[in-house]
């Protein structure tokens, strides 16, 4: 046992492991306070019991019901537009195929105001109405729970639309020619055949779409919705007791755990076999009269709704009030923003790239788990994030403040806490799995045989990630610094707790702006975050290519 012992050891000690168990530990940080401020018995009090007598119930109520509605909505949207793209000939489907995920470069925030400024009493639509003889529309009101629903399914619905077209491409054309032969019409072979099949990813598509629900905290919170992201919001800035909102980030973090272990569960129960390699290509459904109607209008509706109609509103707002937004404090604004979100996505790249090659020169369970760990950030919402670094922040704030005060006897301000330190290491935190997932699959496209060729020739570890592994996985160096570079700019809850003071960025300046009833002037830099989230889309359009280009789906399963 101790040879065995020891050989493991002289195996695996070497300084990447060293790097990897104190990334584990740092980029862990939060979920370790949050767990130990959970167990510690100092956690409860007057106002967290305040809380559960009066509002816990109402945050349970409202979060389970946000995930259950759009949980439904975006399945009937993303899978069934994803369904007529696929295997339906209608007009302009190419174009359908990647514009559908266009809204997914809207925040849900940004669709909320825009919405809510749209069915304003003095908003176009309520206009409209009236000058048109409606005398009896007074007011049409969205902000409410349905409405917030609607319109969170509105732009996350590509989530779920991304993941089944994929599967229904990729499907094995003989299964469906089979069903075809055999007299079943499309609806009858899409709920018997294509569904079924497509489940498991569809699922896995959908626990992104819920996630994205129970991080969201600007939509809900200007429509008035309470959840525990505004719970957790409330109960550290309004009532001033981090241990309440110590206790609601540990019901989140429970029910973020639990959709994880559903999705994955679902996903290893369910491997089912999509057909073998035959050749054969299976024509489009041609559809005639209303049924062509119908299923273009499936795959327009959401479109427009989602994406058109916001964005072509928030340009009128914005060539109304650019005048006023646009000035050099804006400019500063911009340069914070970019800056951030640069220096952030490097070192989320640079730390993923150290995480991924140790874990391939390391490659035991133990390693692997590390990497898993790690990558759990982005399945946390930021406010809980945001909550788990403050805490230990202030605590070495105050450790440093009494050191420096007895030693030279001189007062120093806050170093790690409210500064842009705090709100960097966030964010590598929050989504360091986004930067995590490109390049491990390029990694994983080269074998270890070209690494054990450049040992053999006498290279060392570094050189030969220098000289050979960066020039294979460049392009997945540049794709995940581009993903989080557009998902920090997007992020609003975690920012607005840990920016330092009167530091803004283009997310929260527009919710500062929609907040103070100013929704038309909130639309300048809601424009820039939704242009600068089209980069990603038009990339990831370019790994979703139908494989066939006359229009037809071609088994390619080996």
């Amino acid at each position: 046992m101790q040879n065995k012992f020891r050989k493991l050891f002289y195996r695996y000690a070497n300084g990447w492991t060293v790097i990897l168990l104190l990334l584990a530990l740092l980029i862990g940080l939060p979920i370790y306070t949050l767990l130990f401020k959970l167990f510690d018995g100092n956690s409860s009090g007057e106002v967290w019991s305040h809380l559960v007598d009066t509002v816990l119930a109402n945050y349970i109520v409202n979060s389970v019901g946000l995930v259950i509605v759009v949980s439904i909505l975006t399945l009937l949207i993303g899978v069934s537009s994803a369904w007529v793209v696929s295997v339906c000939d209608i007009p302009f489907r190419r174009h359908f195929e990647w514009v559908l995920i266009l809204p997914l470069a809207i925040p849900s925030y940004i669709a909320a105001y825009t919405y809510a400024g749209i069915f304003d009493y003095t908003g176009p639509i309520q206009t409209f109405l009236r000058d048109n003889g409606w005398i009896g529309v007074q007011y049409i009101d969205i902000m409410n729970f349905w409405g917030i629903a609607v319109v969170m399914s509105l732009v996350l619905f590509p989530y779920v639309y991304v993941v089944a077209r994929s599967s229904f491409i990729n499907q094995s054309a003989t299964l469906l020619e089979a069903s075809r032969i055999l007299g079943s019409s499309s609806t009858k072979t899409f709920f018997k055949i294509a569904l079924p099949i497509t489940r498991p990813a569809i699922i896995g598509g959908l626990s992104l779409v819920l996630m994205e629900v129970l991080n969201d905290y600007g939509a809900v919170k200007y429509f008035g919705i309470n959840t525990f992201t505004t719970g957790i919001f409330r109960a550290w800035f309004s009532l001033g007791d981090p241990g309440a909102a110590i206790n609601l980030s540990g019901i989140l973090m429970l029910f973020i755990f639990m959709l994880i272990s559903v999705e994955r569960w679902q996903r290893g129960k369910n491997v089912l076999d999509e057909g073998g390699h035959t050749g054969r290509h299976l024509k489009r459904y041609q559809l005639k009269g209303w049924k062509k109607v119908a299923a273009w209008l499936i795959c327009f509706i959401p479109l427009f709704l989602g994406f058109i109609a916001p964005v072509f509103q928030l340009i009128l707002w914005s060539a109304q009030t650019i005048h006023k937004i646009i000035n050099p404090d804006f400019m500063m604004l911009m340069l914070n923003s970019f800056g951030l979100a640069l220096m952030a996505a490097f070192l989320c790249v640079a730390i993923s790239l150290v995480i991924l090659y140790a874990v391939r020169i390391n490659p035991s369970p133990f390693f692997k788990l590390l990497s898993k760990l790690v990558s759990l950030g982005y399945s946390i919402p930021g406010a809980v994030i945001a909550i788990g670094i403050m805490i230990p922040m202030l605590g070495f704030d105050k450790i440093l403040i009494e050191f420096w005060s007895n030693t030279f006897d001189t007062k120093i301000g806050l170093i790690f806490s409210g500064t842009l330190f705090a709100l960097t290491f966030a964010y590598v935190v929050r989504f360091l799995t986004v930067a995590i997932n490109p390049i491990d699959a390029a990694f994983k496209k080269h074998s270890n045989s070209m690494d054990e060729a450049a040992h053999s020739l006498g290279a060392g570890s570094i050189k030969t990630l220098w000289k050979v592994n960066l020039p294979l996985i460049k392009s997945a160096l540049v794709s995940g610094g581009i993903l989080v570079f557009v998902d920090i700019l997007k992020e609003l809850p975690l920012t607005l707790i840990l920016r330092p003071f009167n530091f803004h960025t283009l997310a929260t300046k527009a919710y500062e702006l929609a907040s103070d009833e100013m929704v038309a002037e909130s639309a300048t830099p809601s424009l820039i975050i939704i242009l600068i989230g089209v980069v990603p889309i038009i990339l990831l359009n370019r790994l979703m290519k139908t494989p066939s280009k006359d229009g037809s789906i071609i088994d390619k399963k080996p």
